[in-house]
């Protein structure tokens, strides 16, 4: 992933590329009272746009037609790890989906049982922070279906979706992302097995694709075996809520 990306201040809304600033800017990068004040101002831009937006809010669907001819993988092309290679090898036949945390009935579902469940599927565009796009085709069971069979607590508030593959090797930090609870129920977002009809391919995040629509494209977590409700995301890893946010600086919210 490029090392790339963008700060929006809560009060001006100005975008700051942090690939473009100046050598004389990285003692304020690494700064921790600034760090904690760009913190701040990611909060209230999650504040402000949560406000102004509509919670039911669709992102935009698409015809056949517009269809990319090719949907880009990125990041991991294949999670390392004989463990993985070996549900591959099996088409993932022995693939669990485990829900647990803060939920009423802990799951471990097969993806056969997953396939049973009522789907959705949606034309929509995958927009990178990289800077490219595409619109792809997605098949998967809602999210919130998921969520209603394990009964989800009162004191849960967000999703953390803890994935197979490591960045770094054998030995490094496994990949996470979360979301909120409005994020979790929307209507399109889904856990697709299924890309433009086909199965997922393994670069795209085979077997199972978390598909958050509204957000950019590195919250859509990929190969995702386990789903832990909680209440907070600082006792998680990091503690930013997700890979990129914890080591790289990305932002939380990646809404769009």
């Amino acid at each position: 992933m490029s090392t790339f990306i963008t700060r929006r201040t809560a009060l001006t809304g100005l975008t700051i590329g942090s690939g473009a600033l100046l050598g004389g800017c990285d003692a304020l990068s690494n700064s921790p009272e600034f760090q904690a004040l760009l913190t701040n101002a990611e909060r209230g831009n999650f504040a402000i746009q949560r406000g102004l937006t509509d919670r039911l809010a669709l992102a935009k669907e698409f015809s056949p037609e517009q269809m990319s001819p090719v949907f880009r993988a990125n990041g991991t092309r294949v999670p390392v790890g004989e463990a993985y290679a070996q549900h591959s090898a099996a088409n993932f036949v022995d693939w669990r989906l485990v829900i647990d945390g803060m939920v009423a009935r802990p799951q471990s579902l097969s993806l056969a049982q997953i396939k049973t469940m009522p789907a959705r599927t949606q034309i929509t565009r995958h927009d990178c922070v990289e800077g490219w796009s595409a619109i792809g085709k997605w098949t998967g069971v809602p999210l919130k279906l998921l969520l209603d069979l394990a009964g989800l607590r009162t004191s849960a508030r967000y999703l953390v979706f803890h994935c197979a593959d490591v960045y770094g090797g054998i030995g490094g930090k496994p990949y996470y992302e979360s979301i909120d609870l409005i994020d979790a129920l929307h209507s399109q977002t889904i856990l697709a097995w299924l890309l433009n009809d086909a199965i997922i391919p393994v670069g795209n995040g085979a077997p199972l694709r978390l598909r958050v629509e509204r957000q950019l494209g590195y919250k859509h977590a990929k190969y995702v075996q386990r789903i832990e409700a909680v209440s907070d995301l600082r006792h998680i890893y990091g503690g930013k809520g997700g890979y990129w946010e914890d080591d790289h600086g990305y932002q939380w919210y990646a809404g769009i």
